[in-house]
């Protein structure tokens, strides 16, 4: 990322409250905070007292904030967190310029972060997430304190089969195609692909929590750019994949100074287990947990271990 590509000088957000059709869990408050250009949804809880280190969660590809429901409160004790919905994903919309690039997501990041002056914070991601939190913490340092990636989409050279998929949806006309072709899914059907893919052992998801799951997907299949929010930052993926250099995801992983926990699931159908060990020689100060049974979702999965680990990870930065 060249520094053409950082946002300019901070803009003071508008946070504003705001009645959300998506699912709340108790404790949890959402609102909007408003920049030029980009509106982004905000998922935080009350933290246990003042003056806890902040965090932000970013999630993956065709997630939202309500990934972070079963880690946040883990850490409650620990940080003052707040989940962000992505452009055009959970509860934000789109993007005035249409952009979903890696790139883009870190620049939304860092205006969110800029603009809060929450920063430096505990930076947290997953899969798409984990990629875009790599890049904010490769080029701005000094809003990162920790850097955790939960089965970052890192580039791979042999992609997981599985994975296969994703990387066609950035293809044009494959979003369209599909589209067309499972019209007649149901969105129950739908949220089982979607959790067989994710979790290691899709039988542990407890039924209430398949009930708010299949909610949320007749949500976001009523909105008019679902398709182009999921195909766009399918395409950024493959296209973050394919810069070699400076602007590598790799070669900016080399570059992060903060201290850095890795979390892979041995389950993991999209983001390969064997990765865990590059990844762990690429980031400079890191640890890694890995979790044989989970699959790419271990915050959602085994938030006690995630949350367990992250603590670890505090005690030895003295918990700053």
């Amino acid at each position: 990322m060249s520094s053409t590509e950082l946002p300019g000088p901070s803009v003071a957000a508008a946070a504003v409250p705001r009645v959300s059709t998506v699912r709340v869990a108790d404790g949890e408050k959402l609102r909007s905070v408003t920049l030029p250009g980009l509106t982004l949804n905000i998922r935080a809880r009350p933290p246990a007292r003042s003056g806890l280190p902040p965090a932000l969660y970013v999630h993956g590809l065709g997630g939202s904030s309500q990934n972070w429901s079963s880690l946040m409160p883990l850490l409650g004790e620990y940080v003052d967190g707040e989940a962000v919905d992505l452009p055009g994903f959970g509860d934000s919309p789109p993007p005035d310029d249409g952009n979903y690039s890696v790139t883009a997501h870190a620049r939304a990041c860092i205006r969110l972060l800029d603009a809060s002056g929450r920063g430096p914070v505990h930076l947290i991601g997953n899969s798409l997430g984990g990629a875009v939190v790599t890049r904010v913490a490769a080029v701005r340092p000094d809003l990162v304190r920790t850097l955790t990636l939960v089965s970052p989409a890192l580039p791979e050279l042999r992609v997981q089969r599985m994975a296969v998929p994703t990387a066609l949806l950035a293809v044009p006309g494959v979003a369209s195609l599909f589209a067309r072709l499972s019209k007649d899914w149901t969105a129950e059907e739908r949220t089982r692909g979607v959790m067989g893919l994710c979790y290691g052992d899709p039988a542990m998801v407890a039924p209430e929590t398949f009930a708010h799951a299949v909610e949320e997907m007749e949500r976001r299949l009523e909105l008019p750019y679902f398709w182009d929010a999921m195909t766009r930052s399918a395409r950024g993926i493959v296209d973050a994949y394919t810069l070699g250099g400076q602007h590598g995801l790799w070669r900016q992983a080399e570059r992060v100074l903060a201290p850095t926990l890795l979390v892979y699931g041995g389950r993991d159908q999209l983001v390969s287990y064997r990765m865990a060990r590059r990844a762990a020689a690429a980031f400079r100060d890191s640890r890694l947990l890995t979790l044989p049974d989970a699959g790419h979702v271990a915050m959602m999965e085994y938030p006690e271990a995630v949350a367990g680990a992250f603590r670890e990870l505090l005690d030895d930065c003295g918990r700053s």
